[in-house]
């Protein structure tokens, strides 16, 4: 196991008085590696904390530019990042942050051809796309490969968080709660809107899940829904369902 040095241990000197986490639990996240797929209102958030703590490799894939738009929502982003590819712009500051860890900058959009080059070898896979296509593909990727898969939404005033733990072969996936259909809705900021600060909310707690899940705190597969307006929380165990088409394409 990697050691840290004197400046890491400065940096995460925080982390190390916690019995939750510790020496060992820092370079357990040291040597990990979690890829973020969507560089927006979500993923801003789970990068800056996923950097903040000490992740030691972080994969973000966007094939996106700043717009001004962006900047109501995507904390990662300032005034003079805009007409930059997100990856770039991000890449930026999450080293600024962090510059003792690895970046990997990917700036293309996910698709059958590029999956398992641009996913390849992450303990842990952040879905903070904003399309039902994405989603699937990603779904389809961490379920063939027993990786766990973190999933968020928001949309106006209502957040969605999903873990789908694949390591327990009994897991559902996001097609057992989501089955894909011909009408899929498409619904996202860019059409219904939403409060900023939910981004926030859901995107650290996707950054949260992915730690206590690396440092063993967290197992198993769950689903939460987030009211934004009166910061209620349901939570769901979702189940397995046999008539999946997604879980049947690996049977």
């Amino acid at each position: 196991m990697s050691a840290l040095s004197d400046k890491e241990r400065i940096r995460y000197s925080r982390h190390l008085m916690l019995k939750e986490v510790g020496l060992e639990g820092q370079q357990i996240l040291k040597t990990a590696h979690i890829a973020v797929v969507g560089a927006g209102g979500l993923g801003s958030p789970a990068l800056l904390y996923l950097a903040a703590a000490g992740v030691g490799k972080l994969t973000l894939v966007d094939n996106d530019n700043v717009e001004l738009s962006n900047l109501q929502r995507q904390i990662l982003y300032k005034v003079n990042h805009l007409g930059q590819a997100k990856t770039q712009a991000a890449s930026k500051v999450l080293a600024s942050l962090n510059n003792q860890i690895s970046i990997e900058p990917i700036c293309q959009r996910l698709d059958e051809k590029n999956l398992a080059d641009v996913l390849q070898g992450a303990d842990i896979v952040l879905d903070c796309s904003d399309n039902f296509a994405t989603r699937y593909l990603i779904n389809r990727y961490c379920l063939a490969h027993t990786i766990p898969l973190i999933s968020a939404a928001a949309i106006a005033t209502q957040g969605q968080l999903m873990c789908f733990d694949f390591r327990n072969s009994d897991s559902p996936c996001y097609g057992c709660v989501f089955p894909q259909t011909d009408d899929q809705p498409v619904l996202n900021c860019d059409n219904a809107g939403v409060i900023s600060p939910l981004l926030g909310v859901m995107g650290s707690m996707q950054s949260l899940l992915a730690v206590n899940i690396l440092l063993g705190h967290k197992t198993g597969s769950e689903f939460i829904q987030f009211d934004g307006l009166t910061l209620q929380q349901l939570r769901f165990t979702p189940h397995k369902d046999s008539e999946c088409a997604e879980c049947k394409k690996q049977a």
